[in-house]
């Protein structure tokens, strides 16, 4: 079964909200490159709140999630999102039924 999160991120400003997608942005070309087990990993901007974010992200696995947090280029993401940051809120979440990424795509 999968394994995800939703991450909701208040940035300071909107300024803050652009430069933190930059860096989103460049964890995200390591994770495209390196981390199969990383099924979706997706930024979204909240329709009239500027300054909000909120990423969804599906693991093949709690392994999967892991191994993604033990990347370099997620740990810099870590250590960096907080100078653009006022809060943020994490829900882990856990698989019950649905219609989403084929089982093929799971395998790594």
């Amino acid at each position: 079964m999968g394994f995800g999160l939703v991450v909701r991120f208040e940035a300071h400003d909107v300024a803050s909200a652009r430069a933190f997608d930059e860096l989103a942005e460049d964890a995200l070309a390591g994770i495209r490159a390196l981390e199969p087990g990383t099924l979706v990993y997706v930024n979204h901007a909240v329709p009239d709140e500027p300054n909000v974010r909120v990423f969804y992200e599906l693991y093949a696995d709690r392994a999967a999630f892991e191994e993604h947090e033990r990347q370099p280029h997620v740990r810099r993401f870590l250590a960096e999102r907080e100078q653009y940051l006022a809060s943020f809120e994490v829900t882990f979440l856990d698989e019950v039924a649905g219609k989403g990424v084929p089982d093929s795509a799971v395998e790594q």
